[in-house]
């Protein structure tokens, strides 16, 4: 460990060859009767953004001094941590039998850091550090995509992952909403009528629009179009799928009504009011953890 814990903290331990890569196209495992400790966005939070995920058993772990462990947070220890893999759920390329990373973990109890049991399986949400491969016996390095992304394994949260990444790798696949772009309301024919359409900004660039549709009784109905056409008789994204969470853990929490340029303020008002009705229908977006900066 003493030789390769300063190429792990510069990141310049290469990846070697050894376990062969396993894609997430394959169809994923029915989700067991027990739950994941982890909702939906806690774990589309870390694939969404992490090139690489890791089934892995823990070999060794050991906590790092502090003037080792610059910027960890308050009430955590960072751990050098080496660990056997068993199986490469997502990444291009091969990995080491056994990998080497850093992470911070919340201390226990008893104020020391947190004990990881030998064999303990773990997931990991990293990326690969850049370099030569140093041959399959070799120990290799990622660094995660968040100083916490090691979850503790379990059947359910494995088969949630596989799931969510069969949708990200789908394409077409519902893109990252960075905000609102513009939108306009115009009343219908009728009184009590209305249409709102709200375009938004995306990570990719690629179009997502919404559409809320109110009828001459006070009924509303929306749909959300994931591409060019604006199709009001879409169907509602379900709870726990990559539209929802793109929707609803990305979408800001109230209309802001500058992007609604040109329309008269009594219709900026109704389109906030529709607005609110696809935030209620989408649900809060839990989260157990904090999301990664990614």
């Amino acid at each position: 460990m003493r030789a390769l814990l300063p190429a792990v903290l510069a990141g310049a331990t290469p990846l070697s060859i050894g376990i062969p890569t396993v894609y997430a196209m394959q169809t994923p495992a029915a989700v067991p009767a027990a739950a994941s400790p982890y909702t939906y966005a806690d774990i589309a939070d870390l694939a969404s953004i992490a090139p690489m995920a890791i089934h892995a058993a823990i070999r060794s772990a050991t906590p790092l001094k502090p003037e080792q462990a610059a910027g960890v947070a308050p009430g955590h220890a960072r751990l050098y941590v080496e660990a056997d893999v068993l199986g490469l759920i997502r990444g291009a390329g091969p990995l080491a039998a056994r990998i080497a990373y850093l992470v911070d973990l919340p201390l226990a109890a008893n104020g020391k850091a947190p004990k990881l049991k030998k064999k303990q399986p773990v997931l990991l949400f990293a990326r690969p550090v850049a370099g030569t491969t140093a041959g399959s016996n070799s120990t290799g390095s990622v660094r995660l995509v968040a100083p916490d992304a090691q979850l503790p394994w379990d059947a359910a949260t494995d088969a949630r992952l596989r799931a969510i990444l069969t949708e990200l790798v789908q394409p077409g696949a519902p893109p990252a909403i960075t905000g609102i772009a513009n939108g306009f309301h115009v009343p219908g024919t009728l009184p009590g009528e209305g249409e709102t359409q709200l375009f938004l900004d995306t990570k990719t660039g690629e179009p997502v629009s919404l559409t809320i549709l109110t009828a001459a009784d006070g009924s509303r109905r929306w749909a959300a179009a994931f591409g060019e056409i604006v199709d009001g008789s879409a169907a509602v994204p379900k709870r726990d799928t990559l539209a929802w969470y793109r929707l609803a853990c990305g979408l800001p929490r109230a209309l802001p009504l500058s992007r609604l340029a040109g329309t008269p303020a009594a219709d900026r008002q109704k389109a906030a009011s529709d607005y609110n009705v696809v935030l209620g229908a989408l649900g809060e977006c839990k989260r157990t953890r904090k999301p990664p900066v990614g």
